[in-house]
């Protein structure tokens, strides 16, 4: 109990360090506090999951708030970084990001009241687009810390790829939901 308490206390101070890190964005002299506190919230993640499985202590809340605690500190801090540095891409980006995931917790919720919560069941891929939308902050991050736009253009790369990775796994999650149902 000890351990799955442990556990979702990380994932809870990841979504409270979310709108700390947000403020620390839009304040320069703050951009490196920025930087550690958003690399603190990162690796609770890992965190959260080591003391969940450390003991086979994974919890039904655990398993619903984790990935939410990801994708609140994933769009304060683009949100944080869009304002920052006056960006149309972060702020569009951000957008479509937000748009996937309500779309695929809409699609979640479908699939539970249809009994094919399969269709939805969190791909591996998933994991991989949350490690490149990190990465892509933690750039944006290291960017703004070090004043240096070169930085910026990179990260710019990265969240393009990230948008692409996020709509192609929204895309299969739409597939699997809905290629078994003609009547939707």
């Amino acid at each position: 109990m000890v351990i799955n308490n442990l556990a979702n206390l990380f994932t809870f101070l990841r979504i409270s360090l979310a709108p700390v890190i947000f403020i620390c964005i839009l304040v320069p002299s703050l951009h490196s506090t920025a930087l550690i506190l958003f690399l603190f919230a990162s690796f609770t993640d890992f965190l959260d999951g080591y003391f969940a499985r450390k003991k086979n202590a994974v919890s039904i809340i655990g398993e619903i708030i984790d990935p939410i605690a990801d994708k609140i500190l994933i769009v304060f801090v683009f949100f944080g970084l869009a304002v920052n540095l006056k960006s149309y891409l972060i702020a569009f980006a951000a957008s479509l990001i937000i748009g996937r995931e309500i779309w695929v917790g809409a699609l979640r919720d479908l699939n539970a009241r249809n009994s094919n919560s399969k269709a939805t069941k969190v791909l591996y891929i998933a994991k991989i687009k949350t490690t490149i939308q990190l990465f892509t902050i933690g750039i944006y991050l290291t960017g703004i810390t070090l004043n240096n736009m070169l930085t910026i253009v990179v990260a710019d790369i990265f969240i393009m790829i990230s948008v692409l990775i996020t709509l192609y796994t929204g895309m299969v999650y739409t597939y699997n939901s809905f290629k078994e149902y003609k009547h939707y």
